[in-house]
Parts: structure tokens; sequence; C-alpha cells
């Protein structure tokens, strides 16, 4: 158990490293935030920033002596380096972030599990796109295997000639089928040092552009009938890698049961409305879960709960955002506020 007083480094220094410093603070642990980018917002709530690259081994063993343990708040943080955070524990594991690096990789461990991802194939090559149209069929999405998030690094292919006029990145990609969904939903648990694990309630999630754009609790009928499935997925995931911290992981819901579409070992952005929907939020049971102390009850604090991104110029309506005494608001401290990027989030909360 690693008492409050002691320090939490953070890989990465974005909105999530923020509010997961912002859930520490508030049990008495300080932060310590490691980030490439000179610009980080986390780094503002946190007693200590180090910024260097990633692959800088000399950086990196200082920045793990000065903490108790090591987290991430996003999954395309390099894996090789991090052995230089040794004897520093690493939580979740490494483990967790290859399997969810690599789409391919992630796909294959959740079918070997029993779930069921989309049907799709390995494309390296412009023969490797043809052979997966043919063998997968269209519509589909060509995705990278690696780095992609929030639509990017995607392209929808209707038809071969999409495929044939499409020029090829250079690196690893992987074509999936396009499902026939009637929504989607997150299941996110937390899973604890001894193997306990505690499930929030799944958020039914609307994407635009990619980007999620609202998550609304409680989901409608059919995702709530397919939650337990998704759940014993997750359940099978989290005690296979060993997890410990907060993991998310996404389904489309189908007429035929839910289809796995990704994992992230991380908190997540359609668990955002657990700060105040729920008794403990993702950001302090994930706190939780890496300290080795007691999670906390994920059950629902309010009747219904609605959290939506506040993307781009959005920010700008901060006053009538703040009007309606219902809304929580979210911003954080992004200086520009370009088309597509997340700005912040508000979470309206309905009692009763």
């Amino acid at each position: 158990m690693i008492p409050p007083g002691e320090t939490i480094g953070i890989l990465g220094g974005g909105q999530l490293g923020r509010m997961l410093a912002m859930a520490a603070a508030q049990i008495g642990y300080r932060c310590h935030v490691y980030a490439p980018e000179r610009d980080s917002i986390a780094a503002e709530v946190c007693a200590a920033f180090t910024c260097a690259p990633w692959d800088d081994a000399a950086s990196l063993r200082r920045f793990a002596q000065d903490c108790a343990v090591v987290t991430y708040e996003f999954e395309n943080v390099p894996v090789a380096p991090l052995a230089a955070l040794a004897p520093t524990p690493l939580l979740p594991s490494g483990r967790a972030l290859e399997t969810a690096q690599d789409r391919l990789v992630e796909k294959r461990f959740v079918a070997d599990l029993g779930g069921r991802p989309a049907a799709h194939a390995r494309v390296d090559t412009a023969d490797d796109l043809a052979a997966a149209i043919t063998a997968v069929g269209t519509p589909g999405i060509l995705k990278t295997r690696r780095d992609g998030y929030d639509g990017k690094g995607q392209w929808r292919i209707a038809s071969s000639a999409d495929a044939a006029a499409l020029r090829l990145p250079g690196t690893p990609l992987i074509y999936e089928q396009l499902v026939p969904f009637v929504a989607e939903f997150s299941v996110i648990l937390v899973r604890g040092m001894d193997g306990d694990i505690r499930f929030w309630d799944s958020a039914e999630n609307v994407h635009a552009g990619g980007i999620l754009a609202r998550s609304t609790l409680p989901a409608s009928p059919l995702v709530l009938a397919q939650v337990p499935e998704a759940r014993e997925l997750a359940r099978k995931v989290a005690d296979a890698l060993g997890y410990v911290g907060v993991l998310t992981l996404e389904f489309f819901a189908c007429e035929d049961g839910p289809v796995f579409n990704e994992m992230a070992p991380r908190v997540h952005n359609s668990g955002h409305w657990s700060i105040e929907g729920a008794i403990t939020s993702q950001f302090e049971n994930h706190i939780r879960a890496i300290c080795g102390l007691p999670l906390g009850d994920t059950s629902l604090a309010a009747a219904r709960v609605e959290m939506r991104n506040v993307i781009g110029d959005m920010a700008e309506d901060w006053p009538a955002i703040l009007s309606d005494p219902a809304n929580r608001l979210h911003l954080y401290g992004k200086a520009a506020a370009r088309p597509g990027r997340k700005m912040g989030h508000v979470t309206r909360i309905t009692v009763a």
C-alpha cells in the first residue's frame, strides 16, 4: 500500500493526466508528470514536471526515483524505454500497453478470450488490401494499427475502387468490416491489486466525426441487455493481463449481441461523467487501485447523467452552459480552440 503523501508519476501531460492528478490531490498524493511537450495542462496542477523525450533513459530514471508508482494517461507511450523506470512499479503493466497499442494484436488477444471483434485482416501492401476486401467484404474501414485516435488514421472504403484510389501511408494497417450496429457503449472497470473488480454503469455513446460527442446513462434497453456479456469479456481481459487500475472496452451493440471494438488501458473519455455521476469517479478509483487502497463504490449517484464533450469553439459557450444549474463544466485549460480539439466536457445531472 502506498500511503497518501507519496508521489505518483504520470506519463503524459494531457487532460486525463490533469484529472488523475486532481483526484490524487484530493486524497493527499503529490503528482509528477513526465511528457515530451513543454505545454502540459496536466503539469499545471502537479507538484513536479519533467519535460523530456520518451527515449531519454536518464530522465526517466530520475523521474521514477521521485515516484512511489508510475501510471500513464494514454496508451501510445513507447514501451521499450519504460524499462528505465524500474524498480518503481508501472501500473497498469507494460503488457497492457503493448496489447492495446496494436489493433491487430488487441483483436487477436480478445478473440482468444472468447470475444467477438469485427471481421478483420492484416494489411501491409496494396495487394494485402485487395485480398482483405475479398475476404472481409465492403463497406469497411482501413486503420493504422498504431497511434490512431478520435478518427485519425482511418479511411472508409465502400468499394474496391475506393481501395485502388487510396495511397497507403507505408505503416502497418488493419482492414475491418464496417459493423451494422444499433448503438455504441463502453464497459469501464477498475481492478485492484488483490484482483477485486468493480464496474461502472455502461454509458451509451454517440460519436460525431470519429470523436465522442455524448455519453448517456442509463443506456437504452438494447445496450443494457448486452452489458452482462460485455462485462464478462472485460473481466477476462483484466484477469488475463493481471491488470491494476481502470480499464475500458468499447463495444458495438448489434442485433445479435455485442461486438468488441477496442480497448484502452486507462481512464476514458466515456467515463468522465463519473466525476459527478458516480459515488467514486474513474479517476479516484484508478489512484486507489495503483496505490493498493480499497476501491470506492462505483454506483450511480443520480437518476440520469449526460456527458457532452466541449469541442473546438464550443468552449466559448461557457456562459450559456453555466447558466443551467444542472450543468457541471470542466474546461481543461487548453489555449487554442482548434476544430476537433477536446477543450473540456460538461456533465448534466438529473437527481430524480
